[in-house]
């Protein structure tokens, strides 16, 4: 199969010179529109390597989510960004391995995304691992994308890049790992961390997606009555609550 870079830019010279660079290296480029859709092909597996604008506003949310994958699922991240960007020491701080800095040139393009393929090859060895999918929560002030750590029955824990509030029936989506399958419903935030991870507790899960997840969960052989998702991690400075009458917020 032909890799491909997922390749979230807008800059049409940039484009240009990244379409020359990935052809002689007998690689396609996926134009991603959106940071949303930059992700979802990284999560689908559909690109071996990603490649952001961090001139783009909020572009250089990207990167960091992708650097939460586990090594044999994470691409090849690497950065494109004008000299004068002013946030060059935070694009290695995101997990990009390269800065291409514009305007870009062909050859060095080629040498950088040559060096990446090289190295995710190395880190692809590992023949199992689990599959991470995207999780999207509902907040007041607008989307915040995570992770997910774990999947249950009852609930999830996911890494996000920022703290999730404790709030309770917020609504969220996310794609079953390796399926084609969209879960939306309600859920309760039973832990939170000030590094990002959280559990959630399915406060309302309509019966043919709770039908569809207890198959999911079935077919991979998972323990549908765990709920260590729901347990905060030993050693994290976790917000939570749960009494007697339910999840409270705190």
């Amino acid at each position: 199969m032909r890799q491909s870079a997922a390749v979230l830019c807008h800059d049409h010279r940039s484009l240009e010179t990244l379409g020359n660079a990935l052809e002689e290296l007998g690689m396609g480029l996926m134009n991603c529109h959106s940071r949303r859709q930059a992700l979802e092909s990284v999560m689908n597996g559909q690109c071996s390597t990603l490649i952001v604008d961090f001139d783009l506003p909020g572009a250089e949310e990207v990167i960091p989510m992708a650097a939460l994958l586990p090594e044999p699922q994470k691409p090849a991240l690497l950065a494109v960004a004008s000299r004068a960007w002013p946030g060059t020491g935070q694009v290695f701080q995101s997990g990009a391995s390269r800065i291409l800095y514009k305007p870009l040139d062909t050859e060095l393009a080629r040498e950088s995304l040559k060096a990446a393929r090289k190295s995710i090859k190395n880190r692809r060895r590992s023949t199992r691992y689990e599959v991470k999918t995207l999780v999207y929560l509902e907040l007041e002030s607008g989307t915040l994308s995570g992770v997910s750590i774990d999947i249950g029955e009852h609930g999830l824990a996911l890494q996000a890049i920022e703290p999730v509030p404790m709030s309770s029936n917020l609504p969220f989506r996310c794609l079953l790992p390796g399926t084609r399958i969209t879960l939306h419903g309600q859920a309760d935030v039973t832990w939170a961390s000030d590094q990002g991870r959280a559990g959630l507790f399915f406060s309302k899960l309509a019966p043919a997606a709770r039908k569809r997840l207890k198959s999911w969960l079935t077919k991979r052989g998972k323990d549908k009555a765990t709920v260590r998702h729901l347990l905060p991690p030993s050693g994290d400075q976790v917000s939570f609550a749960c009494g007697d009458d339910g999840l409270e917020r705190v």
